[in-house]
């Protein structure tokens, strides 16, 4: 047994040495335990990677642009105790053929279908993150802030929501390559918001490497996406490979 006392050397407590080791292992190895839940997801296909509660489960659907296009989509889901993660990522590439072929036989309405795109899919694409956004004012809750945001340099939106039972959602809304990524929180009352989950996406290019911009990414349709145009991008953007 090994004993404590106090500044006045009045004895307080008794213990055996054995009980004080046995809790000092127990909580040396929880801490591990606890960190190795979190792990790097990492998507080639649709070129991102992001910090998860384990592996996520997989869920093929499908998502509805502004302009009413169904795009194929994929949501990423986990959780970890009492809070629940997801990333959703939808492929916006099908647009311009989808929105081309349902406006044959319609005229341009102007000259500047080169900058909306026929069948508007340029508008489409472009205001993907802020659609996105609006789907959240139809769910219960109240949005306590929405606001610009920079990740890796890409440009997009994040939304905090007050849900009703008292629980918190957090949104991080980007637009990366033409794919539309959602990563969703939602946290118990009184938790913290979860920086880990928020702050660890990251992206990627056409061969899986890990890229950061040094200059703001804009998602605009105009722009180059062929392989051979890699060396311009790198010029125009600052692209760095980490």
């Amino acid at each position: 047994h090994t004993r404590f006392r106090n500044v006045t050397g009045v004895q307080t407590c008794a213990l055996p040495i054995s009980a004080v080791l046995v809790a000092v292992i127990a909580l040396t190895l929880a801490r591990p335990a606890a960190a190795q839940d979190w792990t790097e997801f990492v998507s080639p296909e649709e070129r991102f990677t992001v910090t998860f509660p384990g592996q996520p489960t997989v869920t093929e659907t499908t998502w509805v642009s502004q302009y009413g296009v169904t795009l194929p989509a994929r949501l990423y889901s986990g959780a970890s105790g009492q809070s629940r993660y997801s990333v959703l990522a939808v492929d916006y590439n099908p647009v311009e053929r989808l929105l081309t072929e349902r406006s044959r036989g319609f005229a341009a309405l102007d000259l500047a279908i080169h900058e909306y795109g026929t069948g508007y899919w340029k508008t489409d694409v472009r205001s993907a993150t802020l659609w996105a956004a609006s789907t959240f004012l139809s769910r219960e809750g109240r949005i306590t802030s929405l606001l610009a945001s920079l990740t890796e340099v890409v440009q997009g939106l994040v939304l905090q929501i007050a849900n009703t039972d008292g629980s918190s959602t957090h949104v991080s809304i980007y637009m990366h390559e033409n794919v539309l990524i959602i990563a969703e929180a939602t946290v118990p009352k009184g938790y913290p918001a979860p920086i880990i989950f928020q702050q660890s996406i990251g992206w990627l290019d056409a061969q899986g490497r890990r890229i950061r911009y040094l200059g703001v990414y804009h998602n605009e349709p105009n722009d180059p996406r062929s392989e051979e145009h890699t060396s311009e991008l790198q010029s125009r953007f600052g692209i760095s490979y980490a």
